[in-house]
């Protein structure tokens, strides 16, 4: 089984960030400091930003969003050219994983887009009973079987 290479960060560890974060430590100076990546860095400075410290502290877990917020969120970005942090921060968006998706619909369909799809396997076509076959057709089987 594959390990998880995933990093899984503390509260105490995340504290630290938000200190550097709060002085104002660029993604440069968090990532060298605190020996992470610079994409979580980043990450966590946007999200500092946009949601204060507890979109930092907090697990983000799975939200919804309803079509009305993804839409005003990606139409902000698209067409008003906020940035993202300003979006997050308006719309309460924790991830820009989520927002960067919406966008890239938005572009490519429209509003429409962003509607929530059925989930699971689509229902197919159930098979019809066979007809009864006529007396023609039962003797034209015999005649082939014999």
């Amino acid at each position: 089984m594959r390990e998880d290479r995933r990093r899984h960060y503390d509260d105490g560890f995340r504290r630290e960030a938000l200190e550097l974060i709060k002085a104002g430590a660029g993604k440069g100076v968090l990532a060298g400091r605190l020996a992470i990546p610079a994409y979580t860095a980043r990450n966590w400075i946007r999200l500092y930003r946009s949601g204060g410290e507890e979109a930092v502290m907090g697990s983000n877990g799975s939200r919804r969003y309803d079509w009305e917020t993804k839409v005003a969120a990606a139409r902000d970005r698209v067409e008003g050219g906020m940035t993202k942090t300003e979006v997050m921060a308006r719309y309460g968006v924790a991830s820009v994983t989520a927002l960067q998706r919406w966008c890239r619909e938005y572009r490519a369909g429209g509003a429409e887009a962003l509607r929530p799809r059925p989930k699971g396997r689509p229902k197919g076509a159930r098979s019809k009973p066979k007809p009864k076959p006529t007396r023609e057709q039962e003797l034209a089987e015999q005649v082939a079987y014999l």
